[in-house]
């Protein structure tokens, strides 16, 4: 890049302009889920635990049983767990 008017240059300006794209591209993005979301909410559904849903269905299956076994390891050291006989 010593060459502040060759090609270096030129190729820093196509990564500036492709970053300033993508950021635009985000931005749209993130306008279009915050519009589902408002559609979520106005159809009576709970925001956020769609998102856990989401996040929730993203993670490898084993990844979300190693998850819930620390969470009930955690409920149950808390004493927070529901006890099975009283149903």
């Amino acid at each position: 890049m010593s060459d502040p008017g060759g090609v270096a240059a030129d190729q820093l300006c196509a990564f500036v302009e492709r970053i300033e794209r993508v950021e635009e591209e985000k931005k749209a993005l993130n306008d279009d889920l915050k519009d589902i979301y408002a559609e979520v909410k106005s159809a009576g559904f709970d925001k956020q635990i769609l998102k856990r849903v989401v996040s929730w269905r993203r993670k490898e299956p084993h990844k979300r049983e190693e998850e819930d076994a620390v969470f009930d390891l955690y409920v149950h050291a808390l004493g927070m767990a529901p006890d099975k006989g009283d149903s």
